[in-house]
């Protein structure tokens, strides 16, 4: 059974439905439309800060008129507790991707990032707790892993947190544990790991580093590399996240919940390899960027190298990735042609 096909058959049979916060952005919409596809009910809820309407125009788009009929728009945030009590009234699985990301931003901004992160994940955590609702995933982190030097990265072996933004992610973790343990209300948390794919944002100060640079050569404006180019880190394309998210969802496995898991390929790639990939990948779709790189000072809060070990979710979820970094390059690369010719 391929992961597709085992991802297929871990969805209920009978339509259920989905809320999925920040679902006008990157991760939230790729969820949105597979969902939508898969025949399930979705209720989104977004506040805009960082997602676009244009992602949920997109999805539009890529689905039948029955198919965005099953799906109901809440605009609306999290730091306010009505607005998630609202959003999860009647679902039935809970996927929590909004948030603030960016190291860099939480540095610059931590007491956003924590009223985001910590308030806004606090709020879910009751709202969905007194809905009752059968499964509530969120997006937890790599950075949690902070400065612990291993690799790679075991669920249970973590560092100090190298960030406010990391400091968010882990208090993520903290309460979800606590809510466990207090109300018997448990949770899954996936910690994502460099996550890319279509509909990621390439523009802003805190664009992922796979966009922004694919929108530097398309443009053919100068790339820019933090340090030497040999951080490296476990790039982790679109669709294995979204498969992660419905296995996580609707395991039936009880050793399974309450706990949290690698979401990525375990493979480490550098930022040199990573710019010869984007470069490859553009002259397979015909645009040519002849220019090197520029290399610039490290960037506080980064940890030298990323790779995670998967194993745990293999055995726990079922959890599959169909596609390494290539295959994900490959297949995304059409879309930043698109968004920005």
């Amino acid at each position: 059974m391929t992961a597709y096909e085992q991802l297929i058959e871990s969805l209920p049979k009978t339509p259920r439905t989905w809320l999925v916060t920040g679902v006008a952005g990157f991760i939230g919409s790729n969820l949105l439309e597979t969902l939508l596809k898969l025949g399930q009910r979705v209720v989104g809820l977004d506040n805009f800060a960082t997602g676009h309407q244009r992602n949920l125009d997109e999805v539009q788009g890529s689905v039948s008129a029955e198919q965005w009929a099953a799906f109901r728009f809440i605009e609306g945030d999290i730091r306010k507790l009505e607005d998630c009590a609202k959003a999860c009234v009647g679902v039935d699985h809970v996927l929590h991707q909004a948030a603030l990301g960016s190291v860099p931003r939480s540095i610059n901004d931590p007491i956003t990032t924590n009223g985001t992160n910590i308030d806004g994940f606090l709020n879910m955590l009751v709202a969905a707790r007194d809905e009752g609702v059968k499964s509530f995933v969120y997006a937890a982190s790599s950075s949690t892993y902070g400065d612990h030097p291993g690799l790679p990265k075991v669920e249970d072996v973590i560092g100090k947190p190298l960030s406010p933004y990391a400091v968010t992610k882990l208090v993520n973790e903290i309460y979800a544990d606590v809510f466990a343990r207090t109300y018997g209300f448990k949770t899954v948390g996936l910690r994502y790991f460099n996550v890319f794919g279509k509909r990621q944002d390439p523009n802003g100060a805190y664009a992922a580093v796979i966009p922004k640079w694919a929108a530097a050569m398309i443009e053919g404006e100068p790339v820019y590399i933090n340090g030497d180019g040999e951080t490296s880190r476990d790039f982790c394309f679109i669709e294995n996240t979204v498969q992660a998210n419905l296995l996580a969802a609707t395991t039936d496995r009880e050793d399974a919940t309450n706990q949290v898991y690698n979401v990525a390929v375990s493979g480490r790639t550098s930022l040199n390899q990573l710019f010869a990939a984007l470069r490859d990948a553009l002259a397979a779709n015909d645009i040519q960027y002849p220019h090197d790189p520029v290399y610039r000072d490290f960037r506080a809060g980064d940890v030298r190298h990323s790779q995670a070990d998967i194993g745990k979710a293999r055995t726990l979820l079922g959890y599959d990735p169909g596609f390494d970094i290539a295959d994900g390059i490959a297949k995304a690369m059409p879309w930043y042609v698109r968004f920005l010719k």
